[in-house]
């Protein structure tokens, strides 16, 4: 979501929820520095600001206007922004983290650690109602201040101007890979409170970019390099991003690279194998096995799916090798898991048994026993624009020929479908991919599967990305212990244990494909553009031809 991408939820090719896609812009416009324009497609963000940044687009913006201490590489391995040194003490719940001097924010204001306490803090109060939240609830004093009794984050502290001091309510040894999520970021105090509209819609970051006027809603938003950014200053001297109707997003942006348009874009499933036949041999066919995964989630606490049996109906099911052959004409792969397989270290195949082949017998067995009837409706979410209808209405057939099941399909625009799928008393089930915010299998799991993920608010609205509302008191004890362990192969065995518990035995969501992302890319104006290790293009390292 993920979601991410939170992680974050990815809109497209499946960015929880689902990731949001971004196509290039196809303008060479020099500026100062030799520089131009390159402009995205996407659908409309949430959110921009790192207050509540949690699906592909929004994260996509906020990472280009704020830098953390950390970001990941595209191999997924922890890379140093502003943190110069992170230290754990023994027991794994205090981390003292020496900041980088000398940056600032590009309204000038200094980058310190009570800069990151200030971003923090404003992104758990609980006025903020952020659904990204969450992320910190590891930290000594996030209950409190999360649930209002707490105006101050109580595990955080300052030791001079560059050494933050964080203390945490358990023990933690993956924390450092955590504050890599934009939520993390540092703020000037012109930020104020959450509901600061002119902030949210204009971020003053100290990212590689900053604004240029404020978000369009529903129109654009436009990124100029900043010049004062304290790393590695970006080429591009613009990126401009155009916000495209989510009925049929992913199609404009096609349309718009063909064109010349954009400079960057996705495609609809039914094109990809011309579009690979056609711009490959010119080396602007992109592709990159990214730290993600496709889903179906069900909701767990509504019939029909609040069984594990009638969960592993749905998933044995479905023909998963059919649809990657047929719809995606082998460009996709059938997962088995729910982890990706670039987490070498924690990574088990074939951990579904459910998810192995179609077994039509064993299906209409967990049907019986789930008393789901020939018949019965389900219903069948999934967002717009993206797409996903081909695939989705392939798995709906599926399982009406298995089952006999009524599968209603209801397509929605990104973002009203993530309003959706968090009202109390969803049900059905509704596709879903994930692509990590950083690189740990906690970032999974937590976000996803475990009872804090559920977040509910007081009228039962899943405030966090576990929209299924799984939730198994062991399950979430595993997360704790894994936490807690210092040796990293120890804690990969944990891991596993956990993710066989939540998605073999529980069926709590139902993988569908691993994350292999392509991309069309205009490499007759620009250079080193790659998919990152978000799913996006990597803004701050193009160079121009």
């Amino acid at each position: 979501m993920r979601g991410a991408k939170s992680a974050k939820w990815v809109v497209g090719a499946i960015v929880v929820a689902m990731a949001a896609t971004a196509c290039g812009g196809g303008s060479n416009d020099s500026g100062k520095g030799g520089g131009a324009t390159f402009r995205l497609g996407i659908t409309e963000p949430k959110s921009i600001d790192p207050i509540n940044a949690q699906e592909s687009e929004g994260t996509l913006v906020a990472r280009q206007l704020f830098v953390g201490l950390y970001d990941v590489k595209d191999d997924g391995t922890l890379a140093p922004k502003l943190a110069e040194s992170a230290k754990p003490n023994d027991a794994g719940d205090e981390w003292t983290f020496q900041i980088k001097k000398d940056t600032k924010f590009s309204n000038g204001e200094p980058v310190n650690a009570e800069a990151f306490i200030r971003g923090w803090t404003r992104v758990a109060t609980k006025a903020s109602a952020s659904d990204v939240a969450y992320h910190m609830n590891g930290i000594a004093g996030y209950k409190e201040l999360n649930g209002g009794s707490s105006d101050k984050f109580s595990g955080l502290s300052a030791e001079g101007d560059y050494t933050l001091k964080v203390k945490l309510s358990a023990p933690d040894f993956e924390f450092d890979k955590k504050t890599a999520h934009p939520a993390f970021s540092p703020m000037p105090k012109v930020a104020g409170a959450g509901d600061n509209k002119s902030f949210n819609d204009a971020p003053i970051g100290n990212g590689p970019f900053k604004m240029s006027g404020s978000w369009e809603h529903n129109k654009k938003i436009t990124l100029v390099r900043n010049d004062d950014y304290g790393l590695t200053k970006a080429k591009l001297d613009k990126v401009e991003l155009a916000i495209l109707n989510p009925a049929n997003g992913v199609t404009l942006e096609y349309k718009g690279f063909e064109s010349g348009q954009f400079d960057w874009a996705r495609m609809p499933v039914p094109q990809m194998p011309g579009a690979k036949k056609k711009y490959e041999p010119q080396g602007e066919w992109v592709k990159a096995d990214v730290a993600g995964i496709n889903y179906i989630s069900p909701f767990n606490e509504t019939s029909p799916m609040n069984s594990a049996d009638a969960r592993k109906a749905i998933s044995y099911a479905i023909d998963r090798a059919e649809i990657a052959k047929g719809v995606f004409q082998g460009l996709q792969e059938p997962a088995t898991a729910l982890l990706p397989p670039n987490f070498k270290e924690v990574y088990k195949a074939d951990v579904c048994s459910s998810c192995a082949k179609q077994d039509k017998a064993k299906a209409k067995e967990y049907a019986e026993k789930a008393g789901l009837k020939p018949g019965d409706t389900l219903d069948f979410g999934y967002n717009t624009g993206a797409g996903h209808e081909e695939w989705v209405q392939a798995v709906a057939k599926q399982v009406e020929d298995v089952l006999g099941l009524k599968v209603k399909l209801n397509g929605l625009p990104f973002k009203e479908a993530l309003e959706k799928q968090q009202e109390k008393g969803a049900k059905g089930i509704w596709r879903q991919a994930w692509s990590a915010d950083y690189p740990t299998a906690d970032n999974f799991f937590a976000p996803l599967l475990s009872t804090n993920g559920i977040n509910p608010d007081a009228n039962g609205k899943a405030l966090g990305d576990n929209r299924g509302r799984y939730s198994n008191p062991k399950f979430d004890e595993l997360l704790v212990k894994a936490r807690q362990t210092k040796d990293a192969t120890e804690r990969a065995k944990i891991y596993n244990e956990a993710e066989k518990l939540a998605i073999d035995e529980d069926q709590a969501v139902i993988p569908t494909w691993k994350r292999t992302q392509y991309r069309l890319v205009n490499t007759k104006k620009f250079t080193n553009v790659k998919i990152d290790f978000y799913e996006d293009p990597n803004l701050a390292e193009i160079g121009v031809k």
